[in-house]
């Protein structure tokens, strides 16, 4: 075969082989291209903020409307939905103010939520707290109603990272490491159990694990607290008949759907019931008392009963989603602060939807955690969309964000919801006697007075190394010579 052959031959072949990878390569090199993007971080929270929101309302109207009929009180089907409504329109605003607050300003405010929250926690257990489903645990103002455990939450995750960054340096030894962060969550925990509230508990304690990971903490440590945590689960489960009925429910496997065990068995018979593809939205049967509160606690039942498994799927997928762009967020900062506030927030929405998960398909005991904005609103719901806020505000402080806001403008989004541009991280100043900010400083300074030699030093050298000298005073010497019979020569 000749040359000219051969290279009319290689177009055929070529365009053979991007015909064949086409499909898969050309996914992956544009997926890889808007990942790249500087606020690809950014617009993957606005998503998956707004499908779950989307989700969650779609599946509160399905799960309430025949909850919220009674004829007595004159109260329609869409009485729980439109209160839902509502808290969503709240949740908007406070995602709205999550993203555009200053997030210096949060950290510098941290420690005054965080008395607030233990304030609220104290007076919640006194005659202005209200109880619900056994806890003593809401305030109630008219229709609305507050639990500030879920503030004291986000409250501890930003403190606690306060704290965390500044003992940074002094964080390997033990007492700067677990006070005052661990004492103070501690309190928190003693406070929510005197409600008493398992769940929130539960969630209190995976914001100071993860606070403690994302800080560098040993990992001994975490040891240490997962015997502790399991030894005082166990103590709580004791205690409570009702916890322990509830644990003994779920250990044993009682079918029995009259017993403690009713819930979480109707749960499962409404998975099964989905199947693969679901009996299609409004035709679920558990949103007709068989499965109480669901649109609270259980309402991924009702998905997977009337979703099907794929809507199960989608759910879980669209939580991977919020785990790896929340890791994504933290990785890719470089404030320390942001760092850890990013990855613990992101650990808890995560884990929080997984135990909802977790108990509703049986691979837990029952716990009354809500599904991150997708269960029936309220706290839980606004202070999610907060967090959600606080995500997107971290994804806009990322290097590659901060340079293209400030040089391209704030673009459609920041136009549209009137965000002001992200500023570039700073690190703080060094201390006087600290180490240099940066390597061209250190190069820059004089070398120390010890490093440079004494006089006596120089004395002392040249007596050790007279050869040298004189090597040397000799080569001046003739160097001068020959000049001056050189200057000698051309004056002749």
């Amino acid at each position: 075969m000749t040359a000219v052959e051969e290279r009319k031959r290689e177009p055929a072949q070529r365009k053979r082989r991007e015909r064949k990878e086409s499909p898969f390569v050309a996914f992956r090199t544009a997926l890889t291209a808007w990942l790249s993007r500087p606020l690809a971080s950014f617009h993957l929270v606005l998503a998956l903020t707004g499908v779950l929101t989307v989700i969650g309302i779609v599946m509160v109207l399905s799960a309430s409307s025949v909850a919220s009929y009674n004829p007595k009180t004159g109260t329609g089907v869409y009485a729980q939905f439109s209160k839902h409504l509502m808290f969503v329109a709240i949740g908007a605003v406070v995602f709205w103010i999550g993203l555009r607050v200053p997030l210096e300003r949060v950290r510098r405010l941290s420690a005054t939520a965080t008395v607030v929250c233990l304030g609220l926690l104290v007076l919640v257990l006194t005659p202005l707290g209200s109880t619900v489903n056994g806890s003593q645990g809401w305030f109630r103002l008219g229709g609305f109603a507050f639990q500030p455990v879920e503030a004291a939450k986000v409250a501890l995750a930003f403190w606690g990272a306060h704290i965390l960054v500044i003992k940074y340096n002094i964080i390997n030894q033990w007492r700067h490491l677990l006070v005052p962060v661990v004492p103070i969550a501690l309190l928190m925990f003693a406070l929510v159990m005197m409600q008493p509230d398992l769940g929130g508990t539960i969630t209190l304690a995976v914001v100071l694990m993860a606070l403690l990971w994302f800080a560098g903490a040993p990992k001994r440590l975490f040891g240490v607290i997962l015997a502790g945590g399991l030894a005082g689960i166990l103590v709580l489960a004791i205690i409570a008949p009702y916890r322990l009925a509830r644990v003994m429910s779920f250990v044993s496997g009682d079918p029995d759907t009259s017993a403690d065990g009713f819930q979480a068995n109707q749960a499962k018979l409404a998975l099964a019931d989905g199947g693969f593809l679901g009996k299609g939205l409004g035709q679920g049967q558990s949103n007709w008392g068989y499965l109480p509160n669901v649109q609270n606690d259980f309402i991924f039942a009702l998905i997977g009963e009337e979703l099907g498994f794929i809507g199960c799927a989608v759910v879980l997928g669209l939580f991977a989603g919020v785990a790896v762009v929340g890791l994504r967020i933290a990785t890719r900062n470089l404030d320390p602060w942001i760092r850890i506030v990013s990855g613990t927030l992101t650990v808890f929405l995560v884990a929080q939807a997984g135990i909802n998960i977790g108990y509703v398909v049986g691979l837990l005991p029952v716990t009354g955690v809500t599904l991150p904005l997708i269960s029936y609103g309220g706290t839980s719901l606004v202070i999610t969309m907060l967090i959600m806020g606080i995500l997107a505000n971290a994804a806009r402080h990322e290097p590659e964000a901060v340079a293209a806001l400030r040089s391209q403008g704030p673009g459609k989004f920041g136009r549209l919801l009137r965000l002001p541009a992200p500023e570039p991280y700073r690190p703080p100043a060094k201390r006087k006697g600290g180490a240099a900010r940066g390597g061209a400083a250190k190069a820059a300074r004089p070398a120390p007075r010890t490093a440079r030699p004494s006089p006596a030093q120089e004395r002392r050298r040249s007596v050790r190394e007279p050869g040298r000298r004189t090597a040397a005073r000799t080569a001046v010497n003739r160097g001068t010579a020959k000049r001056g019979t050189a200057n000698r020569r051309g004056h002749r």
